[in-house]
């Protein structure tokens, strides 16, 4: 892996030792550690000027091919690779926790985040628990509460819906150990109170791996800060939506390039709100 943006130093040149004349090896092109990763994709304090204002810092994690596929036969794992897993690793290593939609859920077969040993230390430091929650977005509860997502977390599973969601289903879930937060009036979740919704239960690093119709709600709802994007050397072909799926905004919002790494043809590139 190495970092194309923003600019590394110029490597220094290596002494020609065999007078053959070839060029040195990149040493910054090499795999990251995790600990590397994990400062690359730091959180913004909580006194960075950025984050003034929100209740959190509300990050995307998506991976998209070369002709704009969000996934290929319904999954996104034919468009990853060993290094964007690595970085989904770390991200969830950061994060308080993982917000999702009830859809993704069910179509990548979602699991508890699991504790990992490479993040303890930092996820104690930062007064995290030993791995982060699921919540899940849904309207009508339509999950089912026998999985493991829910029988078996290290911490609890949230499920994140709205005040008039059916209330047998809202007790089923209470039932099945999962915390059930209103974050709407309505049926359904108002996007733009999900981060301030967690935030009261201690959830302020927030990470959201869509799907395209929750990120796609999220941004228009201007509830997006961050967006990670990998950018796979494939072409998917189909009809595989794009990474978001909303509503139309009036005006377009501009984010800024925070950085771009490069592994095995991959991009892994980070933007942050203006």
């Amino acid at each position: 892996m190495r970092r194309l943006f923003p600019l590394p130093a110029p490597p220094v040149p290596a002494p020609d030792l065999d007078g053959s004349g070839a060029a040195a090896p990149d040493p910054t092109d090499r795999e990251w550690t995790l600990d590397e990763l994990a400062e690359a994709y730091a959180y913004p304090a909580a006194d960075d000027p950025a984050r003034s204002g929100r209740p959190g810092w509300l990050r995307a994690n998506m991976v998209s091919s070369l002709d704009g596929a969000a996934h290929h036969d319904g999954r996104s794992q034919p468009l990853s690779g060993a290094a964007d897993m690595r970085i989904f690793g770390v991200l969830r290593g950061l994060a308080d926790a993982v917000v999702v939609g009830a859809e993704t859920v069910r179509q990548e077969g979602y699991r508890p985040g699991r504790a990992r040993e490479a993040f303890a230390a930092r996820r104690a430091a930062a007064g995290q628990g030993p791995a982060p929650a699921i919540a899940v977005v849904t309207a009508g509860l339509g999950l089912d509460f026998t999985l493991p997502l829910f029988t078996e977390p290290l911490v609890p599973t949230v499920v994140l819906t709205g005040a008039a969601a059916p209330a047998d289903r809202v007790a089923e879930a209470r039932a099945a150990g999962a915390e059930v937060l209103f974050a709407g009036e309505g049926l359904g979740v108002d996007p733009a109170r999900v981060a301030g919704v967690l935030a009261g239960r201690g959830h302020h690093r927030l990470l959201t791996e869509g799907g395209p119709r929750l990120l796609g709600q999220l941004a228009a709802a201007d509830a997006l800060d961050e967006m990670c994007l990998s950018l796979a050397p494939v072409v998917a072909l189909g009809d595989a939506a794009r990474i978001m799926n909303g509503p139309a905004v009036a005006v377009p919002e501009r984010f800024t390039l925070a950085s771009v790494l490069e592994e095995a043809g991959f991009l892994f590139t980070r933007y942050r709100r203006s």
